[in-house]
């Protein structure tokens, strides 16, 4: 808008202090009637987000629910509300195993100014397993590798027999699928909120700053060799999704009876998985069952 529609000959300081003052106050640049609010940061190029952010997270303090972190090792959306992350994606090939030792949890030191920093305390005693989303041993190249997944934003509270039953013993089949020159690009996250450990059902630990998730998620991707890109994705590339429950008793249940459809993960989640593929394939994929 040009400036003589405002009348500008006749625009005082005073009002252009009262009108700069309304700019502010609305958080953005007033041009006429409107105002434009500053652009959202884009998310860094990563390749563990190669096939897309399925919350569309960013990387903004105002987004204190949907904060996008990229690290060099994964991905992922943090919920400050329930002091844990959404999801955490992240690729998976030989290059990053390796025979680091198990590094010690620490606070997230790189959260916003004022967010609380979970520590390994809150999770003391509460009956839950202190549970890694990207696994330890899918980080142990190097030691900055085994600290990054040790990072409290890394972790929810995981019922001591879904994490160290069927979900590890998935972790350890992704790994294997490696062994054999697989590249996966895996999602993993929770929903809904309740949860049974070992000492009983908790919605919340860490004095109520930490929500415990009712049920666990995992997508897996598997790609026949490293290097391939999403032009060689098709209707019949492998993919494995599951849903378990965050609770006691299913320490000896195979992960495969936990397989289900990406499909069913969206509708639990409410997130948009497998995006950056064509529509099409992603139809197909997502509808499906991995039988594998």
């Amino acid at each position: 808008m040009a400036w003589h529609s405002f009348g500008w000959r006749r625009f005082t300081w005073h009002r252009f202090v009262s009108w700069a003052g309304l700019a502010i106050a609305c958080g953005g640049l007033v041009l006429g009637c409107s105002v434009l609010t500053p652009t959202e940061p884009e998310a860094p190029a990563t390749p563990h987000l190669l096939f897309g952010n399925p919350s569309e997270a960013v990387p903004s303090p105002h987004h204190e629910n949907n904060y996008l972190i990229v690290r060099s090792q994964y991905a992922m959306s943090y919920n400050r509300e329930k002091g844990i992350a959404n999801w955490v994606s992240w690729q998976l090939n030989r290059d990053w195993l390796g025979s680091e030792p198990r590094s010690e949890f620490m606070p997230d030191t790189s959260l916003p100014t004022g967010w609380y920093q979970v520590t390994t305390n809150d999770y003391t005693g509460s009956g839950f397993d202190r549970g890694h989303l990207v696994p330890a041993a899918d980080r142990n190249r190097t030691r900055t590798d085994s600290q990054a997944v040790f990072l409290m934003t890394n972790i929810i509270p995981q019922a001591p027999d879904n994490n160290q039953g069927p979900w590890e013993r998935l972790e350890s089949y992704c790994r294997d699928l490696v062994r054999q020159g697989k590249e996966l690009y895996i999602i993993a996250g929770s929903s809904e909120v309740g949860g049974v450990g070992s000492r009983g059902s908790r919605d919340r630990i860490g004095n109520d700053r930490i929500t415990v998730p009712a049920l666990t998620w995992k997508i897996v991707v598997v790609l026949d060799r490293p290097g391939m890109t999403l032009a060689d994705v098709t209707n019949d590339t492998r993919v494995i999704a599951v849903i378990m429950p965050n609770q006691q008793g299913i320490r000896e249940t195979s992960w495969q009876s936990y397989r289900r459809s990406v499909d069913l993960i969206e509708q639990v989640t409410g997130y948009n998985f497998l995006s950056e593929l064509p529509v099409g394939i992603q139809a197909v994929l997502e509808t499906q069952t991995d039988t594998q």
